[in-house]
């Protein structure tokens, strides 16, 4: 295809779950490099990112977290997906603390891998429009400014550099201040097709979320733990 939707890096040891995935990605229209170790990825990938990487975890010579650390260093929003076993829930967490956006467990069915990457792609194309956010598409509190139709969040007119995930996490919260979200309300709006999320990966977002708003705000404070319920956005009067 000579113009291709853009480019998916997928690293995965395992041959078989490469060339199908490829084989699915370039079907949509999309290029499709293909690595299978993190160590030759990074060899790659450190000068020319892609638009979008798909990672296993447990990988020869570099494993996916190490990888995604090292991709995380060069850039703070490149969507990245992780493949996993469901039996890798420590390390599942790891990464998303690392700042992976979103994970399948395998063996997981293609066209969600699709969807998934199709949404993250449409994320990118909307974050390099120049029109200002439509009325209906901004959430603004206090200091927080939300753009929903690029994905982009402020704090103090600062911009956060926020993965895909944490953005919709974001504003699950704040558009409904001084309201409690349990984790597992949270868990289907960041991620409405997948059983195998667990309460500890709202934590581990959470956990990302705060320290970002810090680096930016040491005095930010505004999401709550509520203990026992879940987490909210603290609510002030106007």
């Amino acid at each position: 295809m000579s113009n291709p939707l853009g480019t998916v890096a997928v690293v995965d040891d395992e041959e078989n779950i490469r060339e199908t995935v490829a084989y699915a990605l370039r079907r949509e229209g999309y290029h499709v490099d293909l690595y299978g170790d993190g160590q030759d990825a990074w060899e790659r990938l450190e000068t020319r990112l892609p638009d979008v990487a798909v990672l296993d975890i447990l990988m020869p010579r570099m494993d996916g977290l190490e990888l995604c650390r090292k991709l995380r260093g060069q850039s703070e929003v490149l969507p990245i997906i992780f493949l996993t076993s469901k039996d890798e829930e420590f390390d599942r967490v790891l990464g998303l603390e690392l700042g992976a956006d979103d994970y399948l467990c395998k063996p997981f069915a293609m066209r969600e891998l699709v969807a998934r990457i199709k949404v993250l792609f449409r994320r990118l194309a909307l974050a390099g429009t120049s029109a200002g956010p439509d009325a209906n598409e901004a959430v603004a509190l206090g200091a927080l400014m939300l753009d929903l139709s690029r994905y982009q969040a402020t704090w103090n007119e600062k911009p956060l550099s926020l993965t895909v995930t944490e953005f919709m996490l974001l504003h699950a919260l704040a558009r409904r201040p001084g309201h409690v979200k349990s984790r597992a309300k949270l868990m289907e709006e960041c991620y409405p097709h997948d059983a195998y999320v667990s309460e500890r990966t709202i934590d581990s977002h959470v956990k990302r979320l705060r320290k970002k708003f810090a680096q930016i705000d040491p005095d930010f404070d505004e999401i709550d733990t509520v203990y026992g319920l879940g987490y909210r956005y603290r609510e002030h009067e106007s």
